[in-house]
């Protein structure tokens, strides 16, 4: 698929994820398939862009194309203005985030509450597409809640406003993320527009890409949770719909290699301190699905140094590797 001037290949996309998806993991992603990785939302106030969390949120040096940044607000002069900032510091795609379900941010009229103003939504994305050379998208969900699923309209708003491309996660706002995604309405979102449309909820397996992919006519899926501690889940899911053939799973020495490396950045592009700190979450996603988990995450997160944690998370998938792990945990 293609967005202005960039080929999306594989049509399998990092959904943005406050406080997941920073260039790290962005990058490490894009490594293992990821045909897209868009950023976390970057904040459209100006007065908050010189903090320390906005300024690693709009570093992208060194990222591999296309770079999509996130955008959340209400104010259209300010989206526009917080695209075209963007856009100087290295964004070659603006997305506009109209998906968010959090509290705290519709609670500012941003994220998924944007919704329920129609005319608003309408002039924010002019607004954005009129303020910049680079292809605008945008990130929604159904609607605001089961009596008002109006994506359908918020999507003829947004292709008629020049957006080139469409993101809807199959819940509405105050589903957060509980019961299971539903795709009809991204279908029906898909044949009503001729722009392309990502398919973002409970993507989680190659088969249920393949069947998502089939049910809504999507152009690609989009991946958020399920990304989580398995990064790979891109190139597994990229090749079944290429081939309807599986790869067989990254075993515990290709994990811990994985894992290595994501710390390595994590510490370059944080510092050491907060690094480590920020890396806890991760650790606990790299190991979720394992049995030893909770005895994994007590010893790694006593760690206070990035020698101390890596030496911890390499003992462990060692002793993984060789079927020691209930060993690990016993001395944990």
């Amino acid at each position: 698929m293609q967005i202005g001037r960039h080929a999306i290949d594989p049509p399998v996309v990092l959904a943005p994820m406050a406080g997941v998806t920073d260039k790290p993991f962005r990058q490490l992603c894009k490594k293992l398939g990821a045909g897209l990785a868009v950023s976390e939302m970057t904040t459209a106030d100006p007065r908050l862009w010189t903090t320390r969390k906005s300024l690693k949120r709009m570093d992208h040096a060194g990222e591999p194309d296309p770079v999509s940044v996130q955008i959340a607000g209400h104010d259209p002069a300010m989206l526009a203005e917080a695209a075209r900032f963007n856009v100087d510091h290295g964004a070659q795609l603006i997305d506009i985030n109209m998906g968010c379900p959090a509290k705290k941010v519709c609670n500012v009229w941003a994220g998924s509450a944007l919704l329920q103003d129609e005319p608003l939504v309408a002039r924010i994305v002019q607004a954005v597409v009129k303020a910049v050379p680079v292809p605008v998208t945008l990130k929604i969900r159904t609607g605001w809640n089961r009596d008002n699923r109006n994506g359908l309209a918020i999507a003829r708003m947004a292709e008629d406003a020049g957006i080139a491309a469409l993101a809807v996660h199959g819940r509405t706002r105050d589903q957060h993320y509980t019961g299971e995604a539903e795709y009809d309405t991204i279908a029906a979102i898909k044949a009503a527009i001729s722009i392309p449309v990502f398919a973002n909820g409970d993507v989680d397996t190659p088969e249920r890409a393949r069947f998502v992919l089939d049910h809504t006519g999507a152009d690609a899926v989009m991946i958020g949770r399920a990304a989580q501690g398995r990064p790979w889940i891109f190139r597994e899911i990229a090749h079944f719909l290429a081939t309807a053939r599986h790869l067989p799973s990254p075993g515990p020495a290709e994990v811990r290699d994985v894992l290595l490396g994501h710390l390595d950045d994590l510490y370059a592009f944080y510092g050491e301190q907060q690094g480590v700190r920020i890396a806890r979450k991760h650790l606990g996603w790299y190991a979720k699905d394992r049995p030893e988990n909770i005895a994994f995450r007590a010893v790694v997160n006593r760690a206070g140094d990035a020698a101390g944690q890596q030496r911890l998370t390499r003992e462990y998938f060692d002793a993984l590797a060789a079927g020691c792990a209930t060993e690990f945990a016993a001395a944990a």
